[in-house]
Parts: structure tokens; sequence; C-alpha cells
């Protein structure tokens, strides 16, 4: 392959990846002003209004969670501390609809805890009041739970990476160690606490199962249930594009953070030079308590549940409806994955190759999907698409009377396309971090004895990156495997994965049922959790 033909298909790629974003924009432009004044009057305010609680109440609660725990096992020894470093980041596994999915049916009325409420006190169901999970606090408690080792991760870096003479300093004026925490290593973990908070905001603004399930009303939930419940394809462009609004501020915030954590993270001596202070006694177990909660809400409690529902089900993995199920999601998952770090390998290539703007450019425009909700990408795929079937099926139906039916948007090649824009930028990220170990030098050697493009990124970049290549392969499979918004919107009626599934049967109120097949989707998600894992235990081995 010619690098001229390898940086064209670097184009070919990066468009097809910005192509729903723009689609989704156009339609929602294109619009009638009488629509736009309906969903203005409407429901724009409402979804607004709960959208932003809903993040704030996030964005609350990740950051305290996060930066707290990544304090505490960073700076003191206490009991149990390398065990938690590990464990603070294992609710990345769970989708934060399977998390709904057990905590519905442990605290919901006929759950477990209220009916061992109603038999300890005799009570009846009035005579009581217990807070009610499917709610908006019931959803941001599920996503804080889930996202808040974004943050954790972030700020346990930046303080391991700090200067120990700041902190050095304060504590020799005399200052406590909270105080010298307050006045001076959390505003140098500042900018990384933000980044952190901003992608679990990213996440949350995406989110759409978790909501649904909760019966929320945001901006996720809107764009689906006008598409499919009132059939409103304009309605739900406009609604996707004041998404995709949203969304980019966001993106382009959490940027500017991740540049401001680079800088502050740079220089000095890591805490591990300092002897750490030893909590003992009630302190030492309260730091272990306080660092275990999220851990037990986030991780164990879901998983101790699911695996309840599933055994009470009277369902396995093993019959031959979810075997056919994971088939669709593996192959779905495997196809979407390779194609995608397929893309990022072109685009990388392209980037080390030509430097400059225009391919700096290129990556960030084939980069957007990641800030982008797969709500709006579905819209921005099947509102062109669709309209291109039904004019083929016409065509085909005038001229040789043939029903060509769903030509394009009833294949999984749709949902593929879908996967690529959303995840582009996991892929980029990833081989990109591998791709930063090959030194320049090695390229002007190989092409010193005759090497053409192909043979230069087959026989020395990909060996040298192939860790990472493989990292974001594995990435983008497990994202594929959890997504939902997406894969609801735009999978053919006779093709069904585990997540929307485990979505159905939740939907319906078959929650033991559901457990089946979301606890399979923690077993895939737990697979990139625990390499990171891996990674974490051995950094704090060395330190």
């Amino acid at each position: 392959m010619t690098e001229t033909l390898m940086h064209k298909l670097a184009w070919v790629v990066a468009a097809l990846c910005v192509a729903p974003i723009i689609a989704a924009a156009l339609a929602a432009l294109g619009g009638d002003l009488t629509t736009w004044r309906d969903v203005l009057s409407s429901v724009l305010p409402r979804y607004t209004i709960t959208t932003l609680i809903l993040v704030c109440i996030v964005a609350f609660g990740t950051a305290v969670i996060g930066t707290g725990s990544a304090w505490l096992v960073t700076v003191y020894k206490f009991p149990g501390v390398r065990w938690l470093e590990v464990a603070l980041a294992l609710p990345l596994a769970f989708p934060a609809y399977v998390m709904a999915y057990a905590y519905t049916d442990l605290l919901d009325h006929p759950g477990a805890v209220q009916s061992l409420l109603r038999d300890l006190t005799g009570w009846g169901p009035r005579d009581y009041w217990f807070p009610e999970i499917r709610s908006l606090g019931g959803a941001a408690m599920m996503l804080t739970f889930v996202l808040y080792p974004y943050v954790y991760l972030l700020a346990r870096a930046s303080f391991r990476q700090q200067s120990s003479n700041a902190f050095l300093v304060a504590r020799t004026l005399g200052r406590a160690p909270m105080r010298a925490f307050w006045r001076v290593a959390l505003p140098m973990a500042r900018p990384a606490i933000m980044g952190g908070v901003l992608l679990a905001v990213m996440e949350t603004i995406a989110d759409y199962g978790t909501v649904a399930f909760f019966n929320v009303q945001t901006f996720s939930t809107g764009i689906y249930q006008a598409w499919f419940s009132v059939g409103d394809r304009a309605a739900a462009a406009q609604l996707a594009l004041c998404l995709l609004f949203f969304a980019l501020l966001l993106a382009g915030l959490e940027r500017a953070q991740r540049g401001k954590a680079q800088r502050a993270g740079r220089g000095g001596a890591r805490f591990e030079v300092l002897a750490k202070p030893e909590l003992k006694g009630w302190k030492g177990w309260g730091a272990f308590a306080l660092c275990m909660v999220p851990v037990m809400f986030g991780f164990v409690i879901p998983v101790v549940m699911l695996s309840v529902m599933a055994a009470g089900s009277g369902h396995s993995i093993n019959e031959s409806v979810y075997l056919g199920l994971m088939l669709n999601s593996v192959t779905l998952a495997s196809i979407a994955a390779v194609l995608t770090v397929l893309g990022a390998i072109l685009i990388g290539f392209r980037a080390r190759t030509l430097p400059g703007r225009t391919s700096r450019g290129l990556v960030v425009c084939a980069g957007l999907g990641y800030a982008v909700p797969g709500g709006v990408i579905a819209v921005g795929l099947m509102v062109p698409l669709a309209g291109l079937d039904n004019a083929i099926d016409a065509f085909m139906e005038a001229r040789f009377g043939i029903d060509t039916g769903l030509l394009i948007t009833g294949s999984i090649w749709l949902m593929v396309l879908a996967y690529m824009a959303r995840f582009m930028a996991a892929a980029l990220n990833a081989y990109d971090s591998g791709m930063a170990t090959v030194p320049a030098h090695y390229d002007a050697i190989a092409r010193s004895l005759g090497q053409g493009a192909g043979r230069l990124l087959w026989r020395v970049h990909l060996p040298v990156a192939r860790t990472s290549v493989l990292t974001a392969l594995l990435i983008v499979f497990v994202d594929v495997m959890k997504e939902l918004p997406a894969t609801l919107i735009l999978h053919p009626f006779n093709f069904q994965t585990l997540a929307v599934r485990a979505h159905r049967l939740a939907s319906d109120e078959r929650l033991a049922e559901a457990a089946v097949p979301s606890l399979t989707l923690v077993a895939f998600g737990l697979i990139p959790v625990l390499i990171l894992c891996r990674a974490l235990g051995r950094e704090s081995a060395r330190g």
C-alpha cells in the first residue's frame, strides 16, 4: 500500500467519523420553525433543567469521592491501603444501567431492604417513608458510583507526581495535614480533578439506560422518545443538536483541563520519597471504612445482587438464547474494534509522517465522537440514510417492481459506523501513547533502507506499539459491548445484543432475567479494569 493511498484512507476514516455529527446538526437546522417552537416551549426547558441537576449532582459526588479516596490511599498508610488502591477502580467495569437494575431489585418496594423493614416493624406500605430509587436522585447515585473512578485515577496520578517540597514547606510552617491538603495539594491537583469530573459529566449526559429505566427526563431519553414513541424525527434531531452543543462545550473544557493538568503535574519529587504517616487505631480503620464505602456500593453489592438475581431466575448464560446474544455482541464488538483501530492506525500514521496543523485537525475531527452521545450519532446516521434507503426502494419499485427494503439502515454495518464515530478517540489515544515510544529516527533509518510506507508501518511502528494496539482493541471492544443508546436506535429487528436484551427485560420489570446478560456485560467490562488494576499494583509495589 502506497503512502499516498494510506493518507487518503485516513481522510476517508476521519470523514466517516465526523459525518454523523454534521448530519445530525444539518437535520436539526433543516427542521421547520413550528417544530423548533414546539420543542423550545414544551420539552426543552424540562430536559435542560433535569439534565443540569443530574450533571451537578454527579460532578459534586464524583469530585468528593474520587479526590478524597485518592488522597487517602496516596498519602497515608492504613490497613488494607494496597488492596484499596486497586479496588477503588473496580466500579469502572459496571455500565450504570446494570447497576440500576441491581439496586432497584434491592431497594424497590418489593425488594429485600423494604421487605425486611416491614417484617421487623410490622408496618404496612403506607406506614413509613423510604427514598425512591427510581428518581433523579437514584440515577445520580448510580452514575456517581460508576464514574467516580475517572476522578480517582487522575487525582491519584496527580498527587503522586506533585512536588513533595511544597507539601513539606507547608508542614514545616505549622500547617496540619488537612490544612496543607486544602492550601497546597488540592490547588495543584485541581486541573487533573476537573479533567476527571468533566469526563464523568460527559458520560452522564451520554447515558440513556439509567435515566430511561428510572424514568428521568433528560436529553438522552427525549431523543429516543421523540424518535420511537412520537415518531417525530425532526424533534429528535433538534434535541440531538442541543445535546451536541452541550457535549462539544464540555469536550472543549476537558481538552483545556487536560493541558493544564499536564503542565501542573511536572517536576518535583513524588510523595513516595517521603515516609507516609501511618494511621493507627480508629483513624486507620476510619480511613479504610471511608475508602471501602464506594467499593462496596459501586462494586461488591451490585455483583452480589446480580449474582443472587441470576441464580434465582432459572436461566443460565449457557442457554441457546443467551449464547446467541453473546455471539451477536462479540461479533459486533470484534468487527467494530478491528475497523476502528485500523482507522486509528491510518490517522495516526498520517499524523506522524505528515506533522502539521492539517494532521492535528484531522485527529481532532476524527476524535470528536468521544464527546458526542451515542443517541446523537445514531440520529445523525439514521436521518439521511433512512431517506436514501427509501429513495432506493422507491426507484427499484418503480423501475423493476423490486422491493429492496432497508438495505443500509437494516444492517449491522450502520451500527459499526456509529461505533467507529463514537469510539475512534479511545483508539487514537491508546495508539498514540504507544507511538510516542517510537523514536523519530526509526522512521528515517527505515526510509534510508528503502522501506516504503506499508513496510514502515508493518515492520517498525506496529511491532513497537503492539501493546498499545492490543489495548486499543480491548478498550473499543468493551465499549461497544456496553453501548446502549446507539445500539437501541440502530439495531436490526432480528438482531439483539446483551445490552439491548438486558434493557428490554429490565423495562418489562423482569429484573431477575436481566441479571444474566447484565453479569456477562460486567464480566467483559472487568477485562480492561483488571489490566489497569495490575498496572496500579505494580506501580504501588515500586512505590
